[in-house]
């Protein structure tokens, strides 16, 4: 959630930021109202208290007509006291289910508008021509079936559509490019952590999962417990109701886990294959940083992110997404879109977002600095999102005769192996 104080002060800032996003504009009135009820409500109960505390020190010193004077308006006083606790609490659980709602304020550099408007950075790689090297290229389904590594029919039988089994060469490409990805992560200083699949709610809604992004989570309602689309949400719950001393900053975390979504709005998209499912494993980034770092940390999680992607020899581009496309957590959201040959377009294989002190107040992690407490800033970024990087590695590395080449970076966990290569049906 944003600041109270900064919303109470710079109102138009937050209203910019909500039309930006293509968000409710008239929420900052209605919270700034509830806010004010909050306020005065607390100043009014305050007021009546201590009224009634000395009208309590004056009761037993008097008798007669005086003290059934001052015993009839204790009586009021309670009655106003009591009400005005209601019209506090009331007014206070208002404010705070209005600013749960809010989006985080978007960074001034953020271009305006929907899913096509984000700015083009840079772009990496050189794009295969394969018309020049004399074949057509097949698509990660059929090279995947050929290798013996995809079986998406056998998935879709044991568990329905956008289910699949990695087998053979498949398995081995998962766990080669999950040990890739952590160690490269430990090597800059990440601590790799094996996370819950399961939180709780106060979890999911600290992170922001529980807004906008409700429609993809898979909640059982017997345990009243989450499924995770994201290793970000128990990595941010990690520090959850903690104080962290600002000498220990920045921690950083490389978080392998399960990932759940229920893809609702992408009916009819990417049924093909295993570019959109609803599970499949990943490798997260995640840097818990003082305010002031985080423009810094994004750009360092965005460098480790393009260091993995070249390292995977594949081409991709880098693109500032646009306000509209942010989710409400993300101040600023950098993506890394990798060039997909049979679609002849490029898809995000990672992202990267600076979450400013959204979360963390949200599931109250603050740092002391000295005599000073305040709120921390928290960033998250995809490492490896394996079924969507098995997708680049397939099409972009594949031979004429169906077999695919082996990024250096990934055959010292495969054995050595230099290629994929067809099995015998």
């Amino acid at each position: 959630m944003i600041d109270l104080r900064l919303l109470r002060e710079d109102p138009d800032r937050v209203r910019a930021s909500q039309r930006a996003r293509g968000e409710d504009v008239e929420l900052v009135d209605a919270l700034l109202s509830a806010d004010e009820r909050r306020r005065s409500s607390g100043v009014r109960f305050d007021e009546l208290r201590s009224e009634q505390k000395s009208l309590g020190k004056l009761i037993p010193k008097a008798s007669g007509d005086e003290k059934q004077e001052l015993l009839k308006k204790a009586g009021e006083l309670a009655a106003a006291v009591k009400a005005a606790d209601a019209e506090r609490d009331q007014a206070a659980t208002e404010t705070q289910e209005l600013l749960l709602k809010l989006g985080n304020l978007v960074h001034p550099d953020v271009p305006v508008g929907g899913e096509d408007d984000f700015r083009l950075l840079e772009e990496h790689g050189t794009i295969r021509d394969f018309t020049a090297e004399g074949f057509e290229p097949k698509d990660h389904l059929e090279l995947g079936t050929t290798l013996g590594a995809i079986d998406v029919e056998r998935g879709a039988k044991v568990s329905g559509s956008r289910f699949y089994f990695l087998t053979g060469v498949g398995a081995l490409l998962e766990l080669a490019l999950v040990n890739a990805a952590i160690a490269q992560a430990t090597a800059a200083g990440f601590t790799p952590m094996l996370t819950p699949a399961l939180v709780r709610p106060q979890s999911m809604a600290g992170t922001g999962f529980l807004g906008q992004a409700a429609q993809d989570v898979y909640h059982l309602d017997d345990d009243d417990l989450y499924l995770v689309g994201t290793s970000e949400v128990p990595l941010a719950a990690y520090h959850m109701d903690e104080i962290i001393d600002a000498d220990r900053l920045p921690l950083r975390y490389a978080g392998f886990s399960p990932c759940f979504r229920r893809e609702a709005g992408s009916h009819g998209k990417d049924t093909r294959g295993i570019f959109r499912v609803h599970q499949f494993d990943k490798v997260e980034m995640f840097s818990y940083v003082a305010p002031e770092d985080s423009e810094a940390e994004h750009q360092r999680l965005l460098e480790w992110e393009k260091q993995w992607l070249t390292s995977l020899e594949l081409p991709f581009r880098v693109i500032d997404v646009a306000t509209g496309d942010l989710g409400s957590s993300a101040a600023r959201k950098f993506d890394c879109e990798a060039w997909i040959p049979t679609q002849g377009k490029y898809r995000e294989l990672t992202s990267t977002s600076d979450c400013t002190e959204f979360q963390s107040r949200r599931l109250s992690i603050r740092v002391r600095d000295g005599k000073q407490i305040r709120p921390l800033a928290t960033l998250n970024g995809t490492l490896c999102a394996v079924p969507r990087t098995i997708v680049a590695i397939l099409e972009n590395h594949q031979q004429a005769d169906g077999s695919v080449r082996v990024p250096e970076v990934l055959r010292p966990y495969l054995g050595g192996r230099e290629l994929l290569e067809p099995v015998a049906k």
